[in-house]
């Protein structure tokens, strides 16, 4: 029998390299968008994110499992940052019209105000961190590099997967799903 070890296509160097400047480069990102969000709107990023999923929804409004998808979130941590935002009074819950026992998180008029305040200090963020150091060649590559590893990996989770006795759905791509 092969060791698994043996199995394994290593990265190259050059992939290596690659895969940490990307991991390294998001993490900080991330951070950067965070900090930038809470200093100057006196909200998270992702509170931010799901107001954006919301105010892009039709009706401004979503199902918890897409939200979270959409957000890469698990269902629960995006329902307690729905309670957040619950009690802030930028988002509200509804009742789900197709499914008695679901629920539907809608921006409210407060949650679109909130949206709209801190938008464009994130833009800015997101423009000085990523755009104004890329080359428009640059954009380009890397949208479409993006794009096709998006589309496959949702293409990918669309199989079921099975984990021992349990067979878990497959994922769902919160930016075509309706639900």
């Amino acid at each position: 029998m092969i060791d698994r070890m043996e199995q394994v296509q290593w990265l190259s160097a050059d992939e290596q390299r690659t895969w940490r400047a990307y991991l390294n480069a998001t993490r900080l990102l991330l951070q950067r968008l965070d900090q930038q969000l809470v200093r100057d709107a006196d909200i998270s990023f992702t509170d931010y994110e799901i107001l954006v999923q919301l105010s892009e929804a039709p009706g401004h409004q979503m199902r918890m499992r897409p939200l979270a998808d959409a957000v890469t979130a698990t269902k629960s941590g995006v329902t307690r940052a729905i309670n957040r935002l619950v009690e802030a009074g930028w988002v509200r819950r509804v009742p789900c019209p197709d499914d008695r026992r679901g629920a539907l998180a809608e921006l409210t008029e407060a949650g679109a105000a909130k949206l709209a305040a801190a938008s464009p200090g994130h833009v800015e963020a997101v423009r000085s961190n990523v755009f104004d150091v890329l080359s428009p060649r640059d954009v380009e590559r890397i949208g479409s590099a993006y794009s096709e590893m998006h589309a496959h990996m949702v293409e990918m989770s669309r199989a079921t997967t099975v984990v021992g006795k349990r067979v878990l759905p497959p994922m769902v791509d919160a930016t075509t799903s309706a639900d």
